[in-house]
């Protein structure tokens, strides 16, 4: 008879949000409950499916979360399962290790925790045993491969082992319990179910080696569709994948092109057709975008000077589309110039073409820029300082960024103080 999992991990449960209760409290509401109800459709998968366990590859918790509600949440689901006799095995990851909740909630029985020290469960079945293999964060740092601690092989089971590890050398991530695929695939295990890395990436050979990705992202940079791996270990042990969709939201980042848009009625339906595109191909109940604005046209200044009305038009336009949300707005948009700059008796104009030419240029004005963004993130909380970017290179980036993107909202200001005067 077929042994039947559904692998998930990185679920980061009432992962706290920052950014997003700032700018919509509504918003903020239902991407702060996703986390929630990714986990309850992922029990509920389990229990239509009809599967013999859930396997939680670390990264339940989220940090150092003290809340009971969260404790009652998780313990309400795990009984589902307990109830229905689906077993599942879960190892801690270093979010989890920080956890409080993790040493003070009592799970049921069917719940199988493995510890700071390897273990192995064997599930006997018909046709053929499976061995659950499993090691835990017992420290949120984990800089050495955990894999020389995994206990061997059952022999003649089918082995599954759970890791928390962010292989070798994922991009974006410190190195935890770094190890190679190819180590994974000569363990003599059949199925390698892993977390810590929030994008799906699978790998076939001797072993199978899958990474399901989060099953709700948090914010745009974690955005995409969302899905945990439902896992079908055959009588004849050979196995199959199905990816099933589990987000509530979906974050997408929508580019808009304004090139030949000319009028602001134009405007606003070119944006309600690429949220009704982006809308259309999306599996996910709700649809969370930011727009980004480009392309030349002549409405660029007045898109500066009325960033809050476009704001507002697109929120409208995408309430009217039904569960499609705004995150953010950006504008790289640029005037369609007609003729040269020097040749115009408009001032405002001929002040953009300096500051692009002889002020943005220097090295002066850029060390002055940079200064002053180094300053405002020495001011900040640590969660606050990522807009600048990771690396020396995103930094210069952003002020580049900054500087063209400033020049072009002070003509936007100019222009639009001149034409009231008018």
């Amino acid at each position: 008879m077929a042994f039947r999992f559904v692998h998930t991990a990185d679920i980061h449960l009432d992962s706290p949000l920052r950014s997003l209760s700032l700018r919509n409290a509504e918003l903020a509401e239902l991407i702060g409950d996703a986390t929630r109800q990714a986990l309850a459709g992922i029990v509920e998968l389990c229990l239509s499916e009809q599967v013999d366990a859930l396997i939680i590859a670390g990264d339940l918790y989220d940090g150092e979360q003290t809340s009971m509600k969260t404790a009652r949440f998780l313990a309400t689901q795990m009984k589902r399962l307990h109830d229905a006799g689906i077993a599942v095995y879960k190892v801690r990851g270093n979010h989890d290790a920080l956890s409080k909740i993790t040493q003070e909630l009592v799970l049921p029985p069917t719940v199988k925790v493995f510890g700071g020290r390897a273990e192995t469960v064997v599930i006997e079945g018909q046709n053929f045993d499976v061995a659950m293999h499993g090691l835990s964060f017992s420290r949120p740092l984990a800089p050495e491969s955990l894999l020389p601690k995994y206990k061997v092989a059952v022999g003649d089971a089918f082995n599954i082992g759970i890791m928390h590890t962010s292989l070798d050398g994922s991009v974006g991530h410190s190195p935890y319990a770094p190890c190679t695929v190819a180590d994974l695939q000569k363990s003599g295990f059949g199925y390698w179910a892993l977390g810590h890395i929030h994008q799906r990436a699978e790998h076939r050979g001797a072993a199978i080696v899958v990474m399901p990705g989060m099953p709700q992202g948090r914010d745009i940079n974690e955005a995409g569709t969302k899905t945990v791996s439902l896992v079908t270990i055959a009588d004849d042990r050979s196995v199959s994948i199905e990816e099933r969709a589990t987000g509530i939201a979906s974050f997408k980042r929508v580019t808009v092109d304004l090139t030949g848009v000319t009028d602001w009625r134009m405007l606003v339906e070119t944006v309600e057709s690429a949220l009704a595109d982006a809308r259309q191909g999306e599996a996910a109940p709700h649809l969370v975008a930011r727009l980004k604005l480009v392309g030349e046209t002549p409405l660029a200044f007045r898109l500066r000077r009325d960033r809050d009305l476009l704001q507002t038009e697109a929120e409208q336009r995408a309430e009217q589309l039904g569960r499609t949300w705004i995150e953010k707005l950006e504008l790289e948009t640029k005037s369609a110039a007609t003729t040269p700059a020097r040749a115009t008796a408009d001032p405002v104009i001929e002040l953009a073409e300096l500051m692009r030419t002889e002020v943005i240029p220097t090295h002066a004005f850029r060390d002055e820029v940079r200064q002053m963004v180094k300053d405002l993130l020495d001011t900040l909380p640590p969660e606050s300082r990522r807009f600048a970017g990771d690396t020396e290179t995103d930094f210069e980036s952003f002020i580049e960024t900054l500087m063209d993107e400033g020049s072009q909202e002070i003509v936007a200001r100019l222009r639009s103080e001149g034409a009231e005067t008018r």
